[in-house]
């Protein structure tokens, strides 16, 4: 095998799903929808299958770093395209590959009865194609220009899938707010850049982390702070929007009114983990500032924590799993803050997998109840989606970390990891972590038990929703639930495999091996975090110890409890969430309106920002610029014009001007002599 990569391979994985979304978006008409299906599935089926074959060849030591196309040089700054293969981009190429490939074969059965347009079915399936492209982008660059374009690539596709269905006002809503939100995120993150390309005269990974030393002795000009933390800050804003941190998370939500498929894709494997990927490569940087880890770290426990309360009261299905994303991504983040960020990525693979079963499992059973998304109006699937029951519930163990399911190993390590950790904020992050483990068993089987079990309430539904017309006497047409076709269920299956076993074979490579050995940097004496997580999985010897020590941890019993209390609630005594919400409405409330982060937002920022935009408007560019700047020329115009009527062009008038100027300059000279012979 050889020491480096093929390039042309490395260009046809980025540039075959890209090929698949031109011929569906550009000759959708033409190829029809089983063309377009089929042109976007083998674009990424390549890709993947390309992308298997250089993980492979990268665990057996091959690597790549290169630059494809130089663009132009500035000075001496180079805008190049190129890409940096590693045990981290591998991966990442891997599971999004994945990951996309199942939701473009699950999207043949979802949108099959899909009209909402002429020729959107092949938009659909261009626009997802073109997100994985964009993606690909994103994790196989080896430059900061390369990864901004990825980065506001896949920002921008979002905002087309989210407002696929644009009859729909919530839809367009939805995609502006989170386009919006994205773009106060990469605010910062391109000052990010911008510093690194000041101060480091590159923007190139390599030659900037061979600079980390300097920048870190530098400080920020005109105050105090380093530059480094500045720098890293800055990034972490960045990643706050694409992986929907608190405050920048409201977005993520309402982007529910997509189809289901995108909310696998983006929501899984993809976009949300932008930031998270982008924190791990940039881990040299981030060693430097203990300020930025503190950072990284408070702000995912909040996120950990807090959006996990907000999945217990939610009631639409994409939502509860929405939430669940937003809490995980919480997770993820408290790992990178630790240092941890290969057990960051590690939770960012098994989260993948589970995670897009979960949606595309919701999705079937939106398809099941004929597109009623409401929990309180399912219950008893189980016996008529028994595929889509099993899968569901293995993603759902999966996600509340189950020993020797894949979440687990990743979610387990996450919360010892902190736990290990010393920097400030330490231990608020380790109780988020850990309380957020009951949570999570608490609103995911919440939403099992609703769904799955209990009695049939799709007969006499409590909550009729948009898609149900009640007849005079306000009874329902009872939809008899089904199975979703084979295109739907294969999918789910095939994800529910790595959702079982994945975490316990690549624990110990990806966490305590040399998978990511040269491409994270962490410095063990200042963040010995892994370093004590290495000694405890030792410990325990191996993965399969870890799974039989996990009854000894507190983290096991809270999700038992999570699960015992969601079976005691919703299966056994039904009216006590009824009482619960009734007695503690306030808390309800303040729930229910999402912390009135939305409200503020609404009702303060947003009047502010109009303000700001009418004062900008009026003051700067009315007033200054129409008024001043513009006037100013208008005045040199109009003084040109009067000048212009002495340009004659007549020898006579130009002899008698310059008579005129020169009895003039004689009597301004002369006038002082003259005043004076009259005084005397």
């Amino acid at each position: 095998m050889a020491a480096t990569l093929n390039p042309n391979l490395l260009l046809l994985i980025a540039l075959a799903p890209l090929v698949g979304s031109l011929i569906a978006g550009l000759a959708g008409f033409k190829v029809g929808r089983a063309g377009a299906h089929w042109a976007t599935i083998t674009g990424v089926a390549v890709s993947f299958v390309g992308s298997a074959l250089v993980l492979k060849d990268v665990i057996a030591g091959a690597r790549f770093n290169a630059t494809i196309y130089e663009w132009m040089v500035v000075g001496g700054l180079k805008m190049e395209i190129g890409f940096l293969i590693d045990g981290l981009s591998a991966m990442m190429m891997c599971v999004v590959t994945f990951v996309s490939l199942m939701v473009h074969i699950y999207t043949i059965g979802y949108m099959a009865d899909d009209d909402t347009s002429p020729g959107g079915y092949q938009r659909f399936f261009s626009y997802i194609s073109l997100f994985t492209f964009s993606m690909l982008m994103l994790v196989m660059s080896n430059n900061f220009l390369q990864l901004f374009f990825g980065w506001e690539a896949v920002g921008l596709v979002s905002y087309l899938l989210i407002g696929y269905y644009y009859q729909k006002p919530t839809a367009i809503f939805a995609n502006m707010k989170a386009f919006l939100v994205n773009r106060v995120g990469d605010f910062g993150f391109i000052l990010g850049i911008g510093l690194i390309a000041a101060y480091a005269g590159t923007l190139n990974y390599s030659e900037t982390f061979a600079k980390a030393g300097e920048l870190g002795k530098m400080g920020f000009p005109g105050n105090d702070w380093m530059l480094v933390t500045v720098i890293c800050i800055c990034l972490f804003i960045g990643a706050m929007g694409k992986s929907a941190q608190v405050p920048l998370h409201v977005w993520l939500p309402d982007s529910m009114e997509g189809p289901t498929p995108i909310s696998a894709l983006i929501h899984a494997a993809t976009m949300v983990t932008a930031g998270i990927f982008m924190v791990t490569r940039m881990s040299p940087l981030f060693e430097l500032s203990d300020t930025a880890l503190s950072f990284v770290l408070v702000i995912g426990a909040i996120t950990a924590l807090f959006m996990g309360f907000l999945g217990v009261i939610q009631n639409d299905i994409k939502r509860v799993v929405a939430y669940s994303t937003l809490s995980q991504l919480g997770y993820m983040t408290v790992a990178l803050g630790a240092s941890a960020y290969s057990v960051a990525v590690f939770h960012l693979m098994t989260h993948a997998f589970f995670k897009a079963l979960l949606f595309l499992a919701a999705g079937s059973v939106i398809i099941g109840m004929h597109h009623d998304q409401d929990i309180r109006n399912m219950g008893g699937l189980r016996k008529y989606m028994p595929i889509t029951w099993i899968t569901s519930l293995i993603g759902s163990l999966a996600l509340i970390a189950v020993p020797l399911f894949s979440g687990f190993y990743s979610k387990d390590s996450i919360i010892e990891a902190v736990h290990f950790s010393h920097l400030p904020g330490a231990g608020f992050a380790h109780f988020a972590v850990l309380a957020s483990v009951f949570v999570t068993a608490l609103y995911s089987f919440r939403l099992y038990f609703l769904v799955f079990h209990g009695p049939e309430r799709f007969r006499h539904k409590p909550f009729p929703g948009e898609h149900d017309h009640p007849d005079e006497h306000g009874h329902v047409h009872v939809h008899e639930p089904h199975e979703s076709p084979a295109v739907v269920w294969v999918p789910l299956v095939l994800l529910a495999i790595p959702s079982l076993v994945i975490g316990y074979m690549l624990v110990q490579p990806m966490l305590f091996g040399d998978f990511f050995k040269d491409a994270i940097f962490v410095d063990a004496a200042r963040h010995p975090a892994m370093t004590e997580l290495g000694k405890m999985f030792e410990s325990v010897h191996g993965a399969w110890g870890m799974a039989l020590h996990a009854p000894s941890t507190l983290a096991f019993w809270l999700m038992v409890a999570g699960v015992v209390v969601a079976w005691a609630l919703y299966m056994q005594w039904t009216a006590v969430p009824a009482a619960i919400q009734a007695r503690f409405g306030f808390v309800y409330r303040l729930l229910d309106n999402k912390y009135y982060v939305d409200w503020f937002n609404e009702n303060v920022l947003a009047p502010l920002a109009r303000g700001m935009g009418r004062g900008l408007w009026k003051g700067g560019d009315q007033a200054i610029i129409d008024g001043l700047i513009n006037g100013s020329a208008r005045a040199v115009g109009g003084l040109g014009s009067a000048l212009r009527l002495l340009q004659t062009g007549f020898i006579y008038w130009y002899a008698l001007v310059m008579v005129l100027g020169v009895f003039a300059l004689l009597s301004w000279q002369l006038w002082p002599y003259l005043s004076g012979l009259v005084a005397r």
